[in-house]
């Protein structure tokens, strides 16, 4: 079943799948897109033809960092998988915000 909140979307499914292999749900994960700083691009690895894919690394709260994979679909973004980001994610995050930002 999808659930709609706002401008996003996502299979009730997944998301319980999410929750328990990372401990995030996608409810949590979408806070994600408020976060001024995030680093966002096309996930090449993972788009085809038919879906274009992409790719975001942000803050929710104050110091949890997610990686997020995400589609545009009906005007929403279509969360497919979130969890909390790997240290090379997390470095690359603070590294594109020092160099942005700073």
């Amino acid at each position: 079943m999808t659930v709609v909140q706002g401008h996003f979307e996502w299979d009730s499914e997944k998301d319980e799948i999410n929750i328990k292999k990372h401990g995030l749900s996608f409810e949590q994960a979408k806070d994600v897109f408020n976060d001024r700083f995030a680093v966002e691009s096309v996930d090449k690895e993972n788009s085809s033809l038919e879906e274009t894919r992409y790719k975001i690394i942000g803050r929710i709260k104050t110091q949890i960092i997610l990686f997020i994979i995400y589609t545009p679909k009906n005007g929403r973004q279509r969360i497919i998988s979130a969890r909390h980001a790997n240290s090379k994610e997390r470095r690359f995050y603070y590294d594109e915000l020092r160099k942005n930002y700073c």
